[in-house]
């Protein structure tokens, strides 16, 4: 073991206790701060991240340190501008991953978990260097407003990270690592000595997407990474930059601790075909992470001699059945449906409404009413010039815009017709407001499936009771990843929270002001919940580190 190590080890140690016991206690911790202050990050910060990232543009990305490459990719466009970055990313045959991976699956997996901890949490001191150049690489491969770029795919990607690390390290510390057992047999006393390792599966994939790229990537990477797998990240083709700046500072940090910097590969999809497939299906392959849409997410989970943890669509519902304050209601929804364009996992679609309508404050609003007000706080906000640009942001693929613009349920009421979002900064930016259609409660098969982007559907129920009940079902039988409910009655959110639960469902009651049913704190709330379709992983449970490593036994006689 190097000196540098043992430093880093005991320079870490304090963030690793510190992270683990809010794993345990489940309150608010957060270790990179998430306000893109001048005071906290430098008054030079923003100025230099925007600089690095115009630096990238119509350039190769070099900073990788993982061997001469095959040829060189890239197939990234800004959604703000429709024009492409020119970046390139170094190119290399899956075998190639592969077998690098394994050639250096040995020197990895004999470091101690405290070790690997303590050198993973020291890759995150080299992202925080860049979160904003991380956030203006995200902007402008996802979407996603400024705000939202800097937050999702740097500190809070940064904690989601740090969470994976402790318990990874919780999980391989928890047992000891060589005992002297005695059993007394009467006269004599049999005596072992038994040791313990935490066995690392082998070669780890983690397939990313479009939306989230480190935020969504990050949590099975280091899961893997700390648990001793060498990992290959192989990022959605038009999203790669962010996460390719995360790699490279891992591989800067191995290689300063004499490690080999393919203990963390990039691998990019060649420009005329994808290579998800052949890296999956290869055998030395033992872990795949995956967050994407279901079908090729079912394939992945079909994969015979593999352990996978995937994240894939799924319907997310609101129940409206009473609250105290309407109009803070539809704010707080209009802001949720419309956060991102609709482009976030957890954004909700089906808002379930009772035809009788809300009672509000004790008083019954008409069904009509809560559509209404619904729709024109979402107006609202669309058109607001100072908050519309930086809630909706962009829409990062051309598909999504098309299928906001061309859905047509038959037998449906159009509520709200789409439009665009102005954005005085970015003229050229591909934008599309919230839609809103009215669908009965009896077509099913109309609001049973996700439909990403900016879409709302109002679903008018016989009464709450058909709410909870489609809610319900519908996680259980298509996936949900959240949930909201208003109700101001006891019983009825006794009834919800057991229903939803057993669909494997989370739920946000009463929802006002400055939190959305969209958010989800590292280290205190579980992302998934692997109890639906829309996965089979959580972020991040004891499951989502301990089916990466077996502990395996050793015992002799002491004399």
């Amino acid at each position: 073991m190097s000196t540098s190590t043992t430093d880093t080890t005991q320079k870490h140690q304090a963030t690793l206790d510190a992270a683990v016991e809010a794993l345990h206690g489940r309150t608010f911790f957060a270790a990179f701060p998430e306000n893109p202050s001048p005071e906290i990050y430098g008054a030079d910060a923003d100025k230099e991240g925007r600089a690095s990232f115009k630096a990238h543009r119509d350039q190769r990305f070099t900073e990788l340190q993982q061997g001469e490459s095959a040829g060189w990719a890239g197939q990234e466009e800004s959604p703000y501008e429709q024009a492409s970055l020119g970046i390139e990313y170094p190119y290399y045959k899956p075998e190639t991953l592969v077998q690098n991976a394994q050639e250096v699956f040995g020197q990895w997996r004999k470091l101690k978990p405290a070790d690997r901890a303590a050198l993973l949490t020291e890759t995150l001191e080299g992202m925080k260097d860049r979160f904003f150049e991380i956030a203006y690489a995200t902007m402008h491969t996802t979407g996603q407003a400024y705000m939202m770029s800097f937050q999702a795919s740097g500190p809070h990607a940064a904690d989601r990270a740090l969470e994976a690390i402790a318990a990874g390290y919780e999980e391989q510390t928890r047992f000891p690592e060589e005992t002297r057992w005695e059993k007394p047999m009467g006269k004599y006393n049999i005596t072992l000595h038994k040791t313990w390792r935490a066995v690392p599966k082998g070669v780890a994939l983690v397939i990313g997407c479009s939306t989230f790229p480190t935020w969504n990537t990050v949590p099975g990477m280091y899961a893997s990474l700390v648990t001793g797998n060498p990992v290959i990240i192989k990022p959605h083709p038009k999203a790669v930059l962010p996460i390719a700046i995360v790699v490279a500072e891992v591989q800067k940090v191995l290689v300063a601790h004499g490690l080999d910097p393919r203990i963390c590969q990039l691998a990019v999809d060649a420009n005329d075909h994808l290579i998800a497939k052949e890296l999956a299906e290869n055998p030395a392959v033992k872990l795949i992470d995956y967050t994407g849409g279901s079908a090729f997410g079912e394939y992945i989970e079909g994969l015979k001699g593999k352990t996978v943890f995937t994240e894939k669509t799924g319907v997310n519902s609101i129940i409206l059945d009473s609250c105290d304050d309407l109009d803070k209601v539809a704010q707080n929804l209009a802001f949720s449906v419309s956060l991102y364009s609709g482009q976030m996992c957890t954004a909700p679609q089906n808002f379930f409404i009772p035809e009788g309508g809300v009672k509000v404050a004790g008083e019954l609003v008409p069904y009509e009413d809560v559509v209404q007000k619904l729709a024109a706080a979402v107006t609202s906000l669309a058109q607001n010039p100072k908050a519309g640009p930086h809630v909706l942001g962009a829409i990062q693929s051309a598909t999504t815009q098309e299928r906001v613009r061309d859905l047509a349920l038959e037998g449906s009421r159009s509520v709200l017709a789409h439009g665009t979002v102005d954005n005085p900064v970015f003229q050229n930016a591909r934008t599309c407001s919230t839609s809103i259609h009215e669908v009965e409660s009896s077509r099913v098969e109309q609001f049973s499936q996700e439909l990403f982007g900016p879409i709302m559907l109002v679903i008018k129920t016989r009464d709450t009771q058909e709410s909870i009940r489609l809610a319900a079902d519908l996680a259980r039988e298509h996936g949900a990843i959240s949930c909201g409910a208003y109700t101001t009655d006891s019983a009825v959110k006794e009834q919800i929270m057991d229903e939803m639960s057993l669909a494997g469902t989370p739920v946000s009651f009463n929802l006002t002001g400055g939190i959305y049913v969209n958010q989800n704190a590292g280290f205190s709330d579980f992302h998934v919940t692997g109890g639906n379709p829309a996965g089979n992983a959580s972020f991040t449970n004891p499951e989502f580190v301990i089916k990466r490593f077996t502990w395996v036994g050793f015992r002799e006689p002491i004399a």
